[in-house]
């Protein structure tokens, strides 16, 4: 029997509405996926290399995803500095050589490594630098079932599976590679990710359990991954970065040396400095090793049933998801990056003269100026401190946030009749002047 002209209508119509119907962009069953409590473990790769847009991908992990499964993401990105979530960027970083072509003198050291990105990350702990040669390691789990040592030991297994001997888990939770001779002629416990046969003994007989210096500046382990956490009710963040073959190592000190250090005192987060080594392996490498690991540690039941939990690649189209584009832009403030600091003050000797800042949020809130005997010239009436032009430059420095004074305009608040108030100004500029804070735009990938 024939259908009738009106299930004809119907069917065509049907088929022109699926015909046109625009392709459902990968990023959007993202969220899905990660909150639906079916999906017990997902591995996830981004081939994105802006800092700000894989650190976002990674707290919207944190955020979204179901509160049993365990998520591993791993990401690279361009050079970078990341410091931690309660840290202080003027302590932290040699801030004037991050962008080497804005109006400063400082030169940056010989390492045609351009821009270098400046990033306040939402976890704690301390200062990183992040460039191509190293992979990322991030892990969201429940939080019940999480320690601080669980997933890197999962990376040593992946590391000694790649014939990585010497690495192993210290007293801080970072991952190291033993330096010298064998100590140990026994067969290493393959079940043991705190020892190797190169272990030094001292190391566990005293503080040195970290590993490094054993105080005869004999170096027992190099780091070759921090770890870094954030906690919430239902969820940990443990995620750490792989040295793989940075070739900035010998940089780094530039970078991480802040010139300011010995004048600031501060509250808040300082990194605790270490030696460090690369592991000498390829990226795509140690991603695949790491992804074999998760999943012999939560892949059972999931992928095709016998633990093939094949990773899914996230790129910049992700940017379009409404909270990573919220996170991403956040990320990218001059305020989110400086007026987190925690407060600090500065002080500063210039001739027989010592100006001391106090700094909250990144904002000057008071500025004082001490003569000779160590009397506050300011507190003084018709003091010394207006003949010298520094009431001036106090009233200049105050209530301005740090980043918002660039070194054109330190050059602008050494003018004047005093040489005292020009070499001041110029003398704290250098110190805690900040170069143009915008990160690069990146065009977003739709495809």
């Amino acid at each position: 029997m024939a259908p009738s002209r009106g299930l004809l209508h119907t069917l065509n119509a049907f088929l022109r509405s699926v015909r046109h119907k625009p392709p459902r962009r990968k990023y959007s069953t993202f969220s899905e996926t990660l909150s639906n409590p079916a999906n017990k473990a997902q591995t996830y790769i981004s081939r994105s290399t802006d800092p700000y847009l894989n650190l976002s991908i990674e707290d919207h992990i944190l955020r979204t995803s179901s509160p049993s499964s365990s998520i591993l993401f791993l990401y690279t990105n361009r050079p970078s500095i990341i410091i931690g979530r309660n840290q202080n960027p003027w302590l932290e970083v040699n801030l004037r050589i991050l962008r080497p072509n804005t109006d400063n003198d400082t030169v940056a050291p010989e390492t045609n490594i351009g821009n270098v990105d400046l990033v306040r990350r939402r976890s704690g702990g301390g200062t990183v630098f992040h460039d191509l040669g190293n992979v990322n390691w991030s892990i969201t789990s429940p939080r019940l079932s999480f320690t601080r040592d669980k997933h890197a030991e999962m990376v040593v297994r992946a590391l000694r599976k790649l014939g990585v001997s010497r690495a192993r888990v210290n007293s801080r939770h970072d991952i190291v590679l033993d330096q010298g001779p064998r100590q140990s002629h026994r067969d290493p416990d393959p079940e043991d990710m705190h020892r190797t046969p190169y272990t030094s003994s001292t190391l566990f007989e005293g503080s040195g359990g970290s590993g490094g210096d054993d105080g005869g500046g004999i170096v027992h382990a190099r780091k070759v991954s921090g770890s870094a956490y954030k906690l919430t009710r239902h969820r940990a963040l443990h995620h750490g970065t792989a040295l793989l073959n940075s070739p900035n190592l010998e940089f780094l000190g530039s970078y991480l040396r802040s010139p300011a250090k010995s004048f600031i005192e501060a509250k808040g987060v300082e990194s605790v400095s270490s030696p460090v080594a690369n592991l000498g392996i390829g990226n795509g490498v140690f991603e695949k090793a790491v992804c074999g690991e998760f999943v012999a540690m939560y892949g059972d039941g999931n992928g095709d049933g016998e633990g093939n939990l094949e990773p899914k690649i996230v790129d910049n189209s992700y940017l379009h998801i409404p909270s990573v584009k919220k996170g991403y832009d956040e990320l990218r403030t001059a305020d989110w990056t400086y007026t987190q600091t925690p407060h600090f003050t500065f002080s500063l000797w210039v001739m027989e003269y010592r100006i001391q800042l106090s700094i909250r949020h990144g904002t000057v809130e008071s500025v004082d100026f001490f003569g000779p005997g160590t009397a506050m010239l300011l507190a003084m009436p018709e003091s010394r401190a207006n003949d010298l032009g520094l009431h001036e430059l106090r009233m200049e420095l105050l209530g301005r946030k740090l980043q918002d004074i660039g070194g054109s305009e330190w050059e602008a608040l050494a003018v004047g009749m005093s040489a005292l108030r020009v070499f001041m100004a110029k003398k704290v500029g250098g110190l805690l002047g900040v170069p143009g804070v915008e990160g690069f735009e990146e065009e977003v990938d739709d495809r």
